[in-house]
């Protein structure tokens, strides 16, 4: 049976698109434009129907709710019954009325159509409300109204509908429409009925087409957890993040992902075992807790859908997707227009650093990149909102969406469980309240009235510290910005922080330090896992065992995590020039990573030490080197970024420089072979006095103005005593500066410089744009304000 010339209530989804959003509201419509124009192209999307406006004024008319309903909201805006009584009152006049029979007949008969297509008796399907004023581009909340699961047979399906219509009051409902302007009276609500997707057999998550936190335009975001996505919005269980780069995604021989960071998933959602209770969390098991929800493949298949849904709309998209763990096939389930970064207007970027560090009490994701300090308010439960004091720091297990009007209030929000696309982490978004979600214990490691400091400006990771600190807050102005005489680029470590920097005018990044992503990421000494059989301390072998369990082979731990970690960074600039150092720690550093003092031999003077090259070809780190190699062949040869620049330092001679080539060529890294380029860092005398000689063996070098300064004054950078002395300004380090920039030139060979000395003294800056130097990466807080000096534009000049 065919209804669709014979409906007046129910509008199924492949006759709906964006023009349609007055009468079924922005998820429904949304779902009918995807399935109508993107089907061709391989995105898959659960048919269904939805009831339109006509029916919900139709519903409200024959059971006389609409002047119960004006009554009730008079009575809330005079002040004669609070929030709270006024949702409870117009919700029972909903639940309480009866469906005029000519829309339950055709939503039981839409039902019975939509069973047929999939050859099922009483098909299980998804309840949605989709207000008719939901997903404006500036008005959009997640999670004001109610979704119902796993909901078979019509009677079920017809109080499923009846409940939706009730929740377009729910507090938080009534709350928003207040706080924006929209008259209740004008709004109604379209059910949407959609095919379940067996993802309480496999998994389910939300993506965005942009990165979230940063407004990086040319990431793909993906959340994911097992069964169900309930948890997921709910912030329920913290769940894996992926990222992949949306240029590169068209290129099927390419794999460019660069972020895979496995969420603790502690539970799921499944099917429940009665009809009274139609889903029921369980507890995952370890094997799922220590596995990605999704292949690769799968990732970048979301991804590529994620682009082209975007293209679809022209906007950035927040996409909700499922995985049949039946049929093992995605699909899209919802897709509505990102209400954060998209909106932004603004020229300025804010940055925010801490004075002085303290006690770390706990860490999780971040949400935003700003700093706040406050007294701790627990909130347990619904029950406790009262007890909030309005500028404290919200912590609780889960957010709710009725504690909107309680958190736009916070000046802070923590929380046990969630990920980036969970309640608190939205909501959080949209007032512009720094949060850390999932940190696993925050209400039971603090206590009510406790003074603690959120930092959410440290990277991906946000830590909780214990006390007030003092913190700084600049306002970087990113408009009418001059033109540099010399290319800037940027000093990057963390590869998170690259993101937080990519609107930032620069050409590139001039200094990315293998060293932080080996010893914050990895934490484990490479050689300790070529070896791993072979290690002395149980502890140590303990430690390497917990943190590579997911791994086959020790040394694929490492080699993955460098090369993610390199390629986010590398994604941020592309296809501008990124330089990646290779590993450049001391004796002492690498001693101090997990099972690293084995394979390190103590030194009296590590910074002269077996430092940078000489350890590449040594037998004692050779195949160490040979991890790193592997990384950086992987960003450039299988994720594609083919801007990375391979950087060694401290080579000492000419033939080191042959040794570590040679080297990196047994490792597929071959000088001009797919374009890659090996510059070396001059920062020991030898280097200035045989710079024309390592320009032949070199495409660049990058001036490392701390050691060189140590070497040419023979002073050792960390003593105290000696500090008056440390300038990088010294006659002595500009003569050997500028005679590097000259031979470089000579040889036609490219020289930037990546030392901490440009970023401290602009005048700095400025000789090296009069000696002739081809590029000067900085800190990213000092770009702006040197560029602005070099253009003769500066205060302070």
């Amino acid at each position: 049976m065919n209804l669709k010339s014979k409906t007046r209530y129910i509008q199924w989804f492949e006759d709906l698109c964006m023009n349609d959003v007055a009468d079924v509201g922005g998820k429904n419509a949304s779902l009918g434009e995807l399935i109508q124009t993107l089907k061709s192209k391989g995105i898959k999307v659960p048919e269904g129907f939805a009831t339109n406006a006509k029916a919900y004024w139709l519903y409200a008319s024959e059971n006389n709710l609409e002047e119960a309903i004006k009554k009730a909201l008079s009575d809330f805006h005079s002040g004669k019954c609070s929030l709270a009584e006024t949702g409870k009152q117009i919700r029972a006049l909903f639940l309480n009325a009866e469906f005029p029979q000519a829309i339950a007949d055709e939503i039981k008969s839409a039902y019975q159509e939509l069973s047929q297509r999939y050859q099922q008796k009483n098909s299980d399907v998804a309840v949605r409300s989709s207000a008719t004023a939901e997903d404006l581009p500036d008005a959009s909340f997640a999670g004001q109204q109610e979704s119902f699961l796993n909901i078979s047979g019509e009677q079920e399906l017809l109080e499923a509908c009846r409940q939706c219509f009730a929740s377009l009051f729910t507090d938080r409902a009534i709350a928003y429409r207040e706080e924006k302007g929209f008259d209740h009276m004008k709004i109604a609500l379209s059910v949407g009925v959609q095919k379940m997707v067996r993802s309480d057999k496999a998994g389910y998550g939300v993506m965005f087409s942009i990165d979230t936190e940063t407004g990086f335009p040319r990431a793909v975001l993906i959340n994911a957890a097992w069964g169900l996505g309930e948890n997921i919005v709910k912030g329920v269980v913290t769940p894996d993040e992926y990222r992949t780069f949306k240029p590169l995604l068209d290129n099927s021989s390419l794999c460019p992902i660069i972020e895979k960071t496995l969420g603790t998933k502690e539970q799921k959602m499944i099917y429940g075992e009665t009809q009274e209770e139609k889903t029921r969390n369980i507890p995952t098991s370890e094997t799922e807790r220590q596995s990605f929800v999704l292949s690769d493949q799968e990732i970048l298949t979301l991804s590529k859908w994620a682009v082209i849904i975007e293209n679809q709309y022209h906007r950035p998209m927040d996409i909700e997707w499922a995985k049949d763990g039946e049929s093992q096939e995605l699909f899209i389930v919802q897709a509505r227009p990102e209400t954060v970064h998209s909106q932004r207007t603004t020229k300025t970027l804010k940055s925010y650093s801490l004075k002085q560090k303290g006690t770390v009490l706990l860490s999780g994701i971040s949400i935003g990149n700003a700093i706040t300090t406050g007294k701790v308010c627990i909130v347990e439960n619904s029950k406790d909102i009262e007890q909030f004091q309005e500028g404290s720091i919200l912590v609780a297990q889960m957010t709710e969406p009725d504690w909107v009007p309680l958190m736009k209030h916070a000046k802070g929000i923590i929380t046990d469980f969630g990920g980036r696309t969970c309640h608190a982490a939205i909501v959080s978004r949209e007032f512009g309240i720094p949060s850390i979600v999932g940190t696993q214990n925050a209400t039971t490691t603090l206590r009510d009235n406790q003074e603690i400091t959120l930092s959410c400006a440290e990277g991906e990771e946000g830590y909780i510290y214990e006390g007030i600190l003092p913190y700084e807050e600049t306002t970087l102005d990113l408009g009418s910005i001059p033109t540099s005489p010399v290319n800037i680029m940027m000093n990057i470590a963390d590869p998170s922080s690259a993101l937080q920097w990519w609107d930032l005018p620069c050409q590139g990044i001039g200094l990315a330090r293998m060293e932080f992503i080996i010893s914050n990421l990895i934490k484990i000494h490479p050689m300790a896992l070529v070896n791993f059989d072979h290690l002395e301390d149980s502890h140590v072998r303990a430690q390497i065992e917990h943190l590579t369990q997911r791994y086959a082979h020790k040394s694929d731990y490492f080699v993955e995590q460098l090369a993610l970690g390199i390629a986010k960074i590398a994604a941020s600039r592309y296809p501008q020039p990124v330089i990646v150092r290779t590993s450049d720690f001391k004796t002492n550093e690498y001693a101090a990573l997990i099972g690293g003092a084995q394979f390190e031999t103590p030194e009296a003077n590590p910074m002269l030490g077996f430092r940078g090259a000489s350890r590449y070809y040594s037998s004692r780190y050779q195949e160490g080197f040979a991890l790193e190699c592997k990384a950086i062949k992987w960003v450039r040869d299988i994720a594609g970024l083919t801007n990375v620049i391979v950087m060694i330092p401290f080579c000492r001679t000419l033939e080191e420089a042959h040794k570590v080539q040679a080297v990196m060529a047994e490792n597929g890294l071959v000088k001009g072979q797919n374009g890659l380029e090996i510059y070396m860092m001059s920062e020991i005398p030898s280097n200035v006095i045989l710079a024309e000689e390592f320009a032949t063996l070199f495409n660049g070098f990058s001036i490392g103005s701390n050691d060189l300064t140590q070497l040419a004054l023979g002073i050792d950078r960390e003593s105290v005593d000696l500090a008056y002395l440390f300038d990088e300004r010294n006659d002595a380090v500009n003569k050997m500066i500028v005679h590097i920039i000259q031979a470089a030139k000579k040889a036609g060979c490219k020289v930037g410089i990546c030392g901490q000395a440009p970023s401290d003294y602009p005048e700095f800056a400025k000789f090296l744009v009069n000696a002739g130097i081809d590029s000067i990466s900085l800190n990213p807080d000092s770009i702006i304000n040197t560029i602005r000096y070099l253009a003769d534009e500066s205060p302070t000049q």
